[in-house]
């Protein structure tokens, strides 16, 4: 190659002017959310300059939007002027990570609902491994997992693989992952947004290519995850045959798997069959706010909640 190939790949490689100016304009928008000045940084965006550039990414490491660095910082004065003058609101940095993503990550509930309600997708971005769903079971956040579900997000969300490397793990949704974590809380919102017991996946296919696919009950009695967890899959209808049980007098009789044992060979009441009837035939994942809307007495509805009744 000679000298004067490479002085043209080296110029190629330099930054436009209009570029470099438009960096700088980043900059300074980034430096005001991250002193979390929103004053200042709507009198910047006051100007056209500004708000040209106001999706424009900025910074070492992982170039960001505004909107992005007011996300992942929790900084809500400045998130709220950002979308008030048309920041890009689902917009990808280099990891595929919106900016609800990065504020799920951050605990930001408050950056989170106003995210949402100005349209951001609750399931993040497809072209990202993981989504705000699972971040928020693995983390515990009930508050930030109630907030994406309301919104509509994949209650069984799952790690996104190609098919070639399909296996287990690929089917360890939010509902295993919260389990695992010792999360309850986020375990039973799942499981009352019409989370699937059984296998915390709806991907048939998926199912299809991975040899001996484990439930969610196998998980919660390998991790030891307690019996209220049992218990639960148990109430939402959960095939208790499913789990590969070996048992012989060496087995450790912990009271998850007594339940699970009893369970088997102790017929459902009625009203327990019907409760998960009714629910799995609910037209929507969100099945909280259906049920409210069910013209049938107030008792029931609460039963078909799981809410514990004082009779």
């Amino acid at each position: 190659m000679s000298l004067m190939d490479i002085s043209k790949i080296f110029s190629l490689l330099q930054p436009r002017e209009e570029e470099d100016e438009e960096g700088q304009l980043c900059e300074e928008m980034n430096r005001a959310v991250s002193g979390d000045d929103a004053p200042l940084l709507a009198r910047l965006l006051a100007q056209e300059s500004y708000r040209r550039c106001i999706n424009c990414r900025s910074g070492w490491g992982i170039p960001l939007t505004p909107l992005r660095a007011a996300a992942s910082r929790g900084h809500l004065g400045c998130l709220e002027v950002l979308l008030q003058h048309g920041a890009e609101v689902d917009s990808l940095d280099v990891k595929a990570q919106t900016p609800l993503f990065t504020a799920v990550s951050g605990k930001h509930l408050d950056c989170v609902v106003a995210l949402l309600k100005a349209g951001a997708d609750p399931n993040g971005s497809p072209y990202n491994n993981s989504s705000p769903v699972l971040t928020a079971a693995r983390e515990g956040d009930v508050e930030v997992l109630q907030e994406l579900l309301s919104y509509g997000a994949e209650v069984d969300a799952r790690s996104k693989v190609p098919e070639w490397a399909t296996n287990a793990t690929a089917c360890r949704g939010p509902l295993y992952i919260s389990a695992v974590y010792g999360h309850l809380d986020c375990f039973k919102l799942l499981l009352l947004h019409g989370a699937n017991p059984d296998y915390n996946c709806t991907d048939e296919k998926m199912l299809g290519r991975i040899k001996q696919p484990k439930t969610v009950l196998d998980m919660c009695l390998r991790y030891g995850c307690g019996v209220e967890y049992v218990q639960l899959l148990v109430d939402f209808g959960a095939d208790v045959y499913l789990p590969t049980l070996i048992v012989d007098k060496t087995t450790k009789q912990n009271e998850a798997l007594v339940l699970l044992l009893k369970e088997r060979v102790h017929p459902k009441t009625l009203m327990s069959q019907t409760r998960i009837t009714i629910r799995r035939h609910l037209p929507f994942a969100n099945k909280e706010p259906v049920i409210e809307r069910l013209d049938i007495p107030q008792i029931l509805r609460k039963y078909l909640n799981h809410v514990a009744l004082n009779i």
